[in-house]
């Protein structure tokens, strides 16, 4: 494949691409950005890092930029259903055609060198970089990190961290304040500080004001966003996204926009704690952090749980957390190999005494929560033939 990289479509180049690795190389993005910068022209750019709600406060900004007439472009990741998800451009999720004069722009001004090294996500960072360039706001999603995350490669206007808590801690750190120091490094000019679960996230935001003040000689300003209960919002939101809204009301003050709330009711939240029927919830969260939000919306009711986990999160501590909402459980079968050995669900589904189903049987009068990952979501969705559009 490596000789014909220069002639792939998006989807044979993607396919030759890892989407996984145990390790980052920040300079092949680096050396790929000074080429592309030569080229365009950036948007003000506003960054989003956290363990969980960059993609829900992301689309909450960009929704609300696109409806008061600003040209912007939101990155987030990963897809649930179709990879076009990832790049949404005033309004829509981004066409094969755009995505494709990207891809053969790309292809033109990287040499086989980078082309051969640049990771899916460095990648498709850079697709969404380019297409931004005729936007007023490029509102740029972390992976999984802050520091060395693909898209910390271009400089940003304005941070907004979210809730930050224990997560690929192989990567980011064994302790919350680790964790949050590496995705807060990513700052240039000014974070807001959104609900954070941990009091020592907002003191690992002033000692990375001192770090960099020490290191790179940056003057970071600091806003911790508290008022989370000043607005009266949409009932239709759960309690974790109107947390991540307030923290996007405080990042449109910061642009000095007025606030319109009644702007966010239409906004569509694909597979974030999603009603798709009136018993079917869907939510592509996969950690502790993600079934202590989801145990508030659903107490006191009982739901069938259709659930599996990659092999490195906690599913244990999940499942716990979730045990008192918990009528049964359904594990879906994933072919990955990044998947929890089915029989190590099985033993803590056992010991947890949590009913077990071993196949998926819609009943209207049953409640179901679809949980776990977004492949959990992607193959549920699957099953049923489900089409959001």
């Amino acid at each position: 494949m490596t000789r014909d990289l220069k002639k792939a479509t998006l989807v044979e180049f993607l396919e030759y691409k890892t989407l996984y690795y145990d390790k980052i190389d920040f300079t092949i993005v680096e050396s790929s950005w000074q080429i592309l910068s030569k080229k365009i022209k950036l948007p003000y750019i506003i960054h989003i890092v956290g363990t969980n709600g960059k993609g829900s406060t992301g689309r909450f900004l960009s929704h609300y930029l696109n409806k008061t007439n600003h040209k912007v472009l939101h990155y987030s990741s990963p897809h649930i259903v179709k990879f076009n998800e990832r790049i949404w451009i005033n309004g829509s999720d981004v066409s094969d055609e755009t995505l494709e004069d990207a891809h053969r722009f790309l292809q033109e001004i990287y040499p086989i060198e980078l082309l051969q090294k640049l990771t899916y996500f460095e990648y498709t960072t850079l697709l969404a970089i380019y297409l931004s360039k005729n936007c007023e706001y490029l509102v740029l999603e972390a992976g999984l990190g802050g520091e060395f995350d693909a898209t910390n490669v271009v400089p940003s206007d304005l941070s907004l961290i979210t809730t930050i808590d224990l997560d690929h801690q192989s990567f980011l750190g064994n302790t919350v304040e680790a964790i949050a120091q590496t995705k807060m490094r990513s700052v240039d000019k000014k974070m807001l500080v959104g609900f954070q679960l941990h009091e020592s996230v907002k003191d690992s935001a002033y000692e990375v004001k001192r770090q960099l003040k020490d290191e790179k000689n940056l003057d970071i300003e600091i806003q911790i966003v508290e008022e989370f209960e000043k607005y009266e919002l949409n009932k239709k939101f759960a309690s974790y996204l109107k947390r991540n809204l307030h923290l996007v009301i405080a990042c449109l003050d910061e642009l000095k926009l007025s606030v319109d709330l009644s702007i966010f009711d239409d906004v569509d939240l694909f597979g974030r704690c999603q009603k798709i029927a009136d018993n079917i919830t869907i939510d592509v969260g996969h950690n502790p952090l993600a079934a202590k939000v989801l145990l508030k919306e659903f107490e006191n009711k009982k739901i069938t749980l259709i659930y599996n986990s990659y092999a490195d999160k906690d599913y244990e501590e999940v499942l716990k957390i979730l045990k008192p909402i918990i009528n049964k459980i359904i594990i879906i079968d994933i072919n990955d190999n990044r998947m929890v050995d089915k029989n190590n669900l099985l033993k803590i589904i056992k010991e947890l005494n949590i009913i077990n189903e071993p196949v998926i049987n819609i009943d209207e009068n049953e409640e179901y929560l679809v949980f776990g990952s977004f492949l959990v979501v992607e193959k549920f969705l699957a099953l049923i033939g489900f089409n959001e559009k």
